[in-house]
């Protein structure tokens, strides 16, 4: 698949606080053992909705449990009381945030990581056992560039398409960049039924969850013609309905948990497009 050349930008995702990683053996640390690690995640958070997707295409649930949080932090600093523990064990006098998503080490009781896709390759290099190759070899560059495509083309665009405190210029070319990145994945899934190999991989995790959030989020803060055009790409919609139909993928759909989330952190104006849902991903879900 050939990769949109994308402006270089800030990052949407915040630099992780720690990274460590899971080896393949005792001289690593880390190394995997099934029940030694926990994962601390909120569905309604983008990253904790990644690694549950990949948790459960990995069937992982006896070998690495989840721990599902709340949409919303509980504590003023925007973190998880039930995560301080954790954060104050692992780095002395930590005073940021307790923030999910988690991996954690039940022997020590520290944290191995907070790097959501650190965590994901792990889990499918170091756990995968019998489920789906979701980094099968050969493939690293092409989900690399998935991922970029994501954060940069759809999540961050779409962000600075909607924001209200910048200029009308760079509101129509962060739209134009959204759209031509929708445009070239949607011809790009035209009779394919996953993005890059004949079956899912991590690269249909990533371009799934930000979908959900183009949809869910972004569009609030986009007019109704703008969301009309993100609408018209059909092969992508049609891709994202088959994919919410997968159990892996349907069942940690948290609508209100995401919407209150969003409404949480927003501090932009709800424009026309907030109307006009692309997806009714509830009962695609249900399927």
């Amino acid at each position: 698949m050939s990769v949109i050349p994308l402006t270089a930008h800030t990052p949407t995702r915040s630099e992780p606080a720690f990274r460590g990683r899971i080896g393949s053996d005792a001289r690593s640390g880390h190394y995997a053992v099934p029940g030694r690690y926990r994962l601390h995640l909120s569905t309604a958070c983008p990253d904790g909705l990644r690694i549950a997707v990949t948790h459960s295409l990995l069937g992982l649930g006896a070998v690495c449990p989840a721990s599902l949080l709340p949409a919303l932090p509980d504590t003023p600093e925007g973190g998880h009381a039930v995560l301080r523990p954790l954060y104050e064990a692992s780095a002395h006098r930590y005073t940021g945030p307790a923030a999910a998503p988690v991996l954690s080490d039940d022997w020590s009781g520290r944290i191995v990581s907070t790097h959501a896709p650190d965590i994901m390759r792990d889990l499918a290099h170091r756990f995968g056992g019998d489920g789906p190759s979701l980094y099968p070899c050969g493939a690293e560059s092409e989900i690399e560039a998935i991922e970029r495509m994501c954060a940069e083309g759809i999540e961050d665009a779409a962000q600075r398409a909607g924001r209200p405190g910048g200029g009308q210029e760079e509101r129509d070319a962060a739209l134009a960049k959204l759209l031509e990145t929708l445009g070239a994945l949607d011809r790009w899934l035209e009779g394919r039924t996953y993005l890059i190999r004949d079956e899912v991989t991590a690269a249909d995790v990533e371009l799934w969850v930000a979908l959900v959030q183009l949809d869910t989020v972004h569009r609030h803060h986009l007019d109704a013609s703008a969301v009309q055009r993100i609408a018209a790409c059909r092969a992508l919609w049609s891709y994202a309905r088959r994919l919410t139909a997968h159990p892996a993928f349907g069942r940690h759909l948290d609508l209100t948990g995401i919407a209150r989330r969003h409404h949480a952190h927003c501090r932009g104006l709800e424009a026309a497009g907030a109307a006009v849902q692309i997806l009714d991903w509830a009962q695609h879900a249900a399927h």
